[in-house]
């Protein structure tokens, strides 16, 4: 790999900690922002879920702009969005300026996020695509080993909108790098980006659709135990902010292991069985859990495997995914954010009646939505890895 190149892709993976330490810090600090907010659980849970919805919507459609207006444009417009939020909840931190700034740096992220993706498959060959992806997907798990807990310690020091001048400041500073740093690049097509035709190019594509029923499925499975697990460890352990971000410290080298492993498995090993493999052991961890509720290093543990296995799937799933239509990569991943985004909807809407009825529903439909993300494995294939090879 180039050094500018690799350059690049620190400086990506340094964006992305920033995005996702805000969207990833409202799952462990829930209670907090429960707290400093003055509202109910369920009504942060459908804030969040709101966040998911409208990134399913709007994604496409600005993500499409790294197809048409040039990768780095697509990048900056990301950038711009997740700015925009931040702002937005500094100036009015209250709860409407809140869910305002949970859509608008969830937006700004599914843009980003799928235009980087292309923007290394441009430069990366398909068998070396997976170390290089993998890089950039540090940050998801950097988030919550050195964002989440430091987020947990501003608010313990402040309040509940502490970390939002900090993420702010650090993602105006980026900014400015990126636009000095990342030259201009070439539109991919000429055609001016439209939801109508974004969707069109995927749903012409059966290995497209089959990437992105198993994306929603599994995605939503994951999000279930993320907006659950938090208020289980404070009702279960009585565990309280500084706890529960150290929690989330431990969850976050599990997700590094799980990037670890797809650095060194997965090109070996072959995308679909990686996928397979990651899914497999999710159900298995996620069954695990009701039956640690009186073992605080048990119910650790068992999250631990639950979001190792988990990074392992959606890591090794991502290499795949930019194959799955070269033409109009950006598009293709931006199916991918939108396919998760709605997944996530999904589950946040049913989340609080789940919870409401017994951690063992969340546990049940989380194996259940993994199985059927599972059967979609094969026709991912047809496309996209069995054309690869």
């Amino acid at each position: 790999m180039k050094k500018t190149l690799s350059l690049q892709i620190f400086l990506f993976t340094f964006i992305r900690l920033i995005t996702a330490t805000a969207y990833r810090m409202v799952y462990p600090l829930l209670p907090a922002f429960r707290d400093g907010l003055g509202v109910s659980s369920s009504a942060l849970v459908l804030a969040i879920g709101s966040r998911s919805l409208v990134a399913a919507f709007l994604g496409p459609l600005f993500s499409s702009f790294g197809d048409s207006r040039g990768r780095k444009t697509g990048m900056l417009i990301g950038m711009g969005l997740f700015i925009l939020g931040v702002a937005v909840v500094v100036f009015w931190p209250t709860f409407p300026g809140f869910v305002i700034a949970l859509m608008l740096t969830t937006v700004g992220k599914v843009t980003f996020d799928p235009t980087m993706q292309a923007f290394i498959a441009d430069r990366v060959p398909y068998a070396r695509r997976g170390m290089a992806i993998t890089a950039t997907e540090l940050s998801w798990s950097a988030a919550y080993i050195i964002g989440i807990p430091l987020a947990g310690w501003v608010i313990a020091s402040s309040n509940w909108i502490g970390p939002f001048y900090l993420l702010g400041f650090l993602a105006i500073l980026s900014a400015i790098i990126f636009y000095i740093s990342i030259p201009a690049d070439s539109p991919k097509t000429g055609k001016s980006p439209t939801i109508f035709a974004n969707f069109g190019v995927l749903m012409h594509s059966k290995g497209a659709l089959a990437a992105m029923a198993l994306t929603l499925a599994a995605c939503a499975a994951n999000e279930l135990i993320n907006l659950a697990f938090g208020l289980w460890l404070e009702a279960s352990f009585e565990l309280r902010l500084v706890a529960l971000g150290g929690t989330a410290a431990v969850l976050g080298a599990a997700e590094l292991g799980g990037e670890g492993l797809v650095a060194f498995v997965t090109d070996r090993l072959g995308k679909r069985r990686a996928i397979f493999l990651g899914l497999a052991v999710n159900c298995l961890a996620v069954i695990m859990l009701p039956f640690m509720e009186g073992s605080l290093l048990g119910a650790v543990f068992s999250l631990f495997l639950f979001y190792i296995s988990f990074e392992f799937y959606i890591v090794s799933s991502i290499p795949l995914i930019t194959e799955v239509l070269p033409q109009a990569r950006a598009t293709m991943m931006a199916g991918f954010f939108t396919s998760a985004a709605i997944g996530r909807a999904l589950a946040s809407a049913i989340s609080p009646t789940l919870y409401a009825l017994g951690f063992g529903f969340i546990v049940a439909v989380t194996v259940l939505l993994n199985l059927l993300a599972i059967a979609y494995i094969r026709g991912m294939r047809l496309e996209a890895e069995g054309a690869a090879k």
